[in-house]
């Protein structure tokens, strides 16, 4: 009940995201998707101090307490949606699991590119994957979301909720209609691990091949379904690894010297 204001403040933001829905934008040979989850990130922004001052440095603080019980409950929630799938899981093509290898691929670009630009340790938690929940959740167990590594993950998981669900409903239109790869392969590639990213580029591709839709919908969702099953553990055994590895040796590279010890902070 302490939190009474905060939960009231959640309420109302997602009614009235909710209530707008999805809208769909029609530019050249793609379509702009937006969903109801980055108007919820745009009006709880609004109701910060620096803004609209309804919610106070006291919400704040809760409802960065409160994001460790969220994402346990959304990955609670995962774990329903993966157990009566399991048949769907077994029958999928391996190209649906091998995908997961592209992770490897944010953190050997992603990593030497930020420390380029001047970040340290929050490198590795930006760029370790993509960084929606179940990473997010990995380093807030692992770091702790007031570290470096968790404002990095934190940061790149509010840019990709604003802004990837845009670029990735666009991108698979333009590939779908500018290049050869089948509808099939798109609907595939749109299962990044982001139910709102995957629902926005299956989105627009339904849009295209309505005729398509139910088998590209399927094809979106056992494609995500994996990646939010075996991405965790990818991250886990071989991304987050490999990040560390990586942002040592970027860091000695600029700076010509090993990075600092990181101080171990309660979790």
């Amino acid at each position: 009940m302490k939190n009474k204001k905060l939960h009231i403040l959640v309420l109302v933001i997602v009614v009235i995201a909710e209530l707008i829905g999805t809208k769909t934008f029609k530019i050249g040979a793609g379509n702009i998707v937006l969903l109801p989850m980055i108007y919820a990130l745009l009006l709880g922004i609004l109701l910060t101090p620096k803004f609209l001052n309804i919610a106070k440095e006291k919400e704040m603080e809760d409802a960065g307490s409160l994001i460790s019980i969220t994402l346990m409950l959304l990955m609670a929630k995962y774990g329903t949606t993966i157990g009566p799938s399991i048949p769907i899981i077994i029958k999928s093509s391996p190209a649906l699991i091998l995908q997961e290898f592209g992770n490897v691929g944010t953190v050997l670009i992603g990593v030497p590119l930020a420390v380029f630009l001047g970040l340290k340790r929050e490198s590795i938690g930006a760029a370790h994957s993509i960084a929606r929940e179940p990473n997010v959740a990995l380093i807030g167990e692992r770091y702790g979301l007031d570290s470096e590594e968790g404002q990095g993950v934190l940061g790149v998981y509010i840019i990709g909720t604003v802004f990837g669900t845009i670029f990735i409903g666009l991108l698979a239109t333009v590939l779908a209609a500018y290049t050869p790869f089948h509808p099939y392969s798109l609907a595939m590639a749109s299962g990044v691990g982001s139910a709102s990213m995957m629902t926005a580029s299956v989105g627009s591709l339904s849009a295209m091949y309505p005729e398509m839709a139910t088998e590209l919908q399927a094809f979106g969702a056992s494609s995500n379904l994996l990646s939010g099953l075996d991405g965790l553990y990818m991250s886990i055994w071989i991304a987050l690894p490999l990040a560390e590895r990586v942002y040592k040796k970027a860091y000695k590279f600029k700076y010509k010297e090993l990075p600092p010890v990181r101080e171990e902070k309660e979790v």
